[in-house]
């Protein structure tokens, strides 16, 4: 069993590195996602070890930092304060405090992230960011999977969180289901819709008119749903 840790963070010249403890590790592992650091290692590497693998991988870890830049999807956000940013279909405006890493923090229906001044700062924030929308991610679709699965009468095997570039979710041939951690920044009543759909998947893997007769069976309005992410879909990126 993967034991539960709170995540760390190491400033490491210009990014921000999360790290992640875990019993299953033996070696360190490190990872760079929509452009975020982290570093998934074993439950009791010391913190001065994590730092000087950083600062070997340093140059590896920009490389790839820049090309995750390159591939975005165009954005007109420069991630300063006062920028609003959508979680659920609700807009937050954006705190930017200066001084040391602290991850983002919904705060007064703020969203309030600590990072020090620089050239990469709008970077950090953007990753940190994404940290955060992931990290809703992994707690609300579950609980919507949750709620859902025994309306349409299904039981996933699990649920994941992913980067996909051109979908909202996907269902694997195990029964696993995978949501991309952008559609956070939708609607509610589009999230559900998403959740819907794939949970349909594990009774249809098709879209033949029994799947949508499913998923109508569950949510009567999802072509409204529907519909309304799809006029939306080019707005929700960071």
């Amino acid at each position: 069993m993967m034991a539960a840790m709170k995540p760390e963070y190491r400033e490491a010249n210009g990014f921000i590195a999360e790290v992640i403890r875990t019993e299953r590790r033996k070696t360190a592992d490190i990872r760079v996602e929509d452009g975020a650091v982290s570093v998934v290692v074993p439950i009791d590497l010391p913190v001065e070890r994590i730092d000087s693998l950083l600062k070997e991988k340093r140059k590896w870890i920009r490389e790839k930092m820049v090309l995750h830049r390159q591939a975005q999807p165009v954005s007109e956000k420069q991630f300063v304060s006062g920028e609003a940013f959508s979680y659920l279909g609700r807009n937050y405006r954006l705190k930017v405090e200066k001084g040391a890493f602290q991850p983002v923090r919904l705060l007064q229906g703020r969203l309030v992230v600590t990072a020090p001044q620089g050239k990469d700062q709008p970077h950090m924030i953007r990753n940190a960011l994404i940290r955060w929308y992931k990290r809703q991610a992994e707690q609300k679709l579950r609980e919507k999977v949750e709620r859902y699965a025994p309306v349409v009468g299904v039981e996933p095997t699990g649920v994941g969180i992913k980067s996909f570039k051109s979908r909202w979710g996907s269902c694997t041939a195990k029964g696993r289901l995978e949501f991309n951690w952008r559609v956070m920044m939708a609607p509610n009543r589009c999230v559900d819709y998403v959740v819907v759909h794939e949970l349909c998947h594990l009774k249809r893997h098709d879209h033949s008119a029994e799947f949508w007769k499913e998923v109508g069976r569950v949510m009567p309005d999802f072509e409204t749903r529907k519909l309304m992410l799809a006029n939306i879909s080019n707005q929700l990126i960071l």
